[in-house]
């Protein structure tokens, strides 16, 4: 077996929202504190900086049963191609923005591609790929919380668009 290999996350859902408001839910910090986090988990911070070179920093709280402890990474964008493409990099980091380290088998940086794009006016298709997990266990735990975080997304966008 080859110690290089990496597994990477693909999620995809399909919203009953137009794209541009999928595109909110990215970079709108009032839209990304509604969904930011797993089930039970709520978001104390989305200040974005949604621009190509700019790092936007989001943190989770834990909830009370889980130990409530807050947690908080940044997304340093890649490439933003409105409104079809987010690239960004997530790091682990402490309140203060200094990077800390990653759970075990997660990269100290995990490349995100979200691609949209509109299935008709009024619904949209987004696929969301992480890149660089080095173990199958590290790969489903994240599948498991953007799955959680997207079920939330999906209330926020199928609800009354914010």
């Amino acid at each position: 077996m080859s110690t290089d290999h990496t597994y990477d996350v693909v999620a995809v859902r399909e919203f009953t929202a137009p794209v541009e408001e999928v595109w909110r839910a990215w970079s709108d910090p009032g839209h990304v504190r509604q969904w930011w986090g797993p089930t039970g988990f709520t978001c104390v911070r989305a200040d974005m900086d949604f621009r190509v070179g700019g790092t936007s920093s989001v943190g989770m709280r834990a909830p009370a049963e889980f130990g409530g402890q807050e947690m908080y990474n940044t997304w340093t964008y890649r490439r933003i191609e409105r409104p079809e493409l987010i690239e960004f990099d997530l790091r682990f980091t402490d309140g203060d923005g200094a990077q800390v380290d990653s759970p075990p088998g997660v990269p100290s940086a995990v490349r995100h591609v979200i691609s949209l794009a509109a299935v008709d006016a009024g619904r949209t298709s987004m696929t969301i790929t992480e890149y660089g997990y080095a173990d199958e266990q590290a790969r489903d735990l994240s599948k498991t919380g953007l799955d959680q975080c997207l079920d939330k997304m999906a209330e926020l966008l199928n609800g009354t668009g914010g």
